[in-house]
């Protein structure tokens, strides 16, 4: 379920980055699809705390890479509170890349997801 429940939420992610990353930004619209997109990254971080099954039941580096990942989304609220807008974008553009990045190679052939859906 975990598994289950981290893939659908990081695919919401997704879309829900690339709408913000497209639309007007500082708008109401902007702020309640960014906050949306922080509460999908944020479970699909924490989420990768419990997907330890892939790893012989041990943490792996990616586990640090979540922890970037929600160090990162927290300075990118705290930037944009401060009014440093061009950090929060960095940051947040960073994650989104990062989610973009991290979706391909959980694509690759032999890895656990595209084997589970039976794509390769």
């Amino acid at each position: 379920m975990t598994i289950t429940s981290h893939l659908m939420l990081a695919i919401l992610a997704v879309g829900f980055g690339i709408k913000n990353l497209l639309s007007k930004k500082g708008g109401s619209t902007h702020k309640i699809i960014g906050w949306i997109w922080v509460s999908l990254m944020m479970y699909v971080s924490f989420s990768s705390f419990w997907i330890k099954e892939l790893n012989d039941g041990l943490y792996s580096w990616v586990h640090l890479l979540s922890i970037w990942v929600i160090i990162s989304l927290t300075l990118s609220i705290y930037f944009i509170r401060k009014k440093q807008v061009l950090l929060h974008k960095i940051f947040m553009l960073g994650n989104f890349i990062g989610l973009t990045v991290a979706g391909i190679f959980t694509m690759l052939p032999g890895r656990y997801i595209p084997e589970m859906l039976g794509l390769y």
